[in-house]
């Protein structure tokens, strides 16, 4: 099935409405002797420096979406733009532990083409940037879970691209990393011109960051519906205001997994 198949990339800097644009994607995977569909009529818009979280419950192809917008998979039907490649952070830093901290920043950055006169310095202030200007360094083996998170967004940043893409980057950090690194994340975002497109199953954490709460369907994955989160940041996970959002989507998310089980 190759109804409407474009992967459209333009160049850096060229002008667009917005910077994801996901139309009508369906992504199906064959598994033994049947086809699984995975996203089914998937339609999503990201804004320049818009903030996007994606929820759902487990299976329901929120890392497939991802998948599909960084370009490592291909739509079995839809279209899918971007105005540039994306960066990737995943649950796993997969950091190289035979570099230093610096030496994983400094590696992105030669694979993205910049002088090598350059790399040091701009490693460095991509370390700072993170809050770790001191540890550049360090073996992967030296840091800690927070850090490696952090030595992993900076290498994202190295990358130079304007579209974040973060799958559940946070999920295996202990609560108090976790919430340090919201609020360093969100410091980021404000002070950027990012895009971001962020994969939890957290409900509270999607409400915490985002701008746009995306909850999918359970399997196939269809966009159930959407809240736009009128909130000023910062935010905390205990303020009242998130905890109510976070209580109706719950709600939603839980009648949605109700459902797929009576199915």
């Amino acid at each position: 099935m190759t109804d409407l198949l474009t992967i459209d990339r333009p160049t850096p800097g060229a002008r667009t409405d917005a910077r994801v644009v996901v139309r009508a994607v369906r992504k199906e995977f064959r598994q033994r002797d049947r086809v699984v569909t995975a996203l089914d009529g998937v339609d999503l818009t990201v804004a320049p420096g818009e903030f996007v979280t994606v929820l759902g419950a487990s299976g329901c192809g929120k890392s497939t979406l991802l998948q599909l917008i960084a370009g490592l998979d291909r739509p079995t039907s839809g279209q899918i733009r971007t105005t540039e490649r994306p960066a990737l952070m995943f649950q796993d830093s997969a950091l190289f532990p035979w570099l230093t901290a610096r030496g994983n920043i400094e590696l992105a950055l030669k694979l993205g083409k910049v002088a090598k006169s350059e790399r040091a310095e701009r490693a460095q202030q991509l370390l700072h940037l993170v809050r770790l200007g001191s540890a550049g360094d360090r073996r992967v083996h030296e840091l800690s879970g927070g850090q490696r998170q952090r030595i992993a967004l900076a290498r994202s940043l190295a990358q130079g691209s304007r579209l974040l893409l973060m799958d559940e980057p946070f999920a295996a950090l202990d609560a108090i990393t976790r919430d340090v690194l919201h609020e360093e994340l969100t410091q980021l975002w404000q002070e950027s011109a990012l895009s971001v497109v962020f994969v939890t199953h957290n409900v509270r954490e999607a409400v915490r960051l985002g701008q746009r709460v995306v909850l999918l369907s359970s399997r196939p994955g269809r966009v159930l519906r959407t809240w736009d989160v009128d909130l000023p940041t910062p935010r905390s996970l205990e303020d009242a205001a998130v905890l109510d959002l976070a209580a109706e989507i719950t709600t939603n998310l839980r009648a949605e997994i109700g459902r797929h089980a009576g199915a």
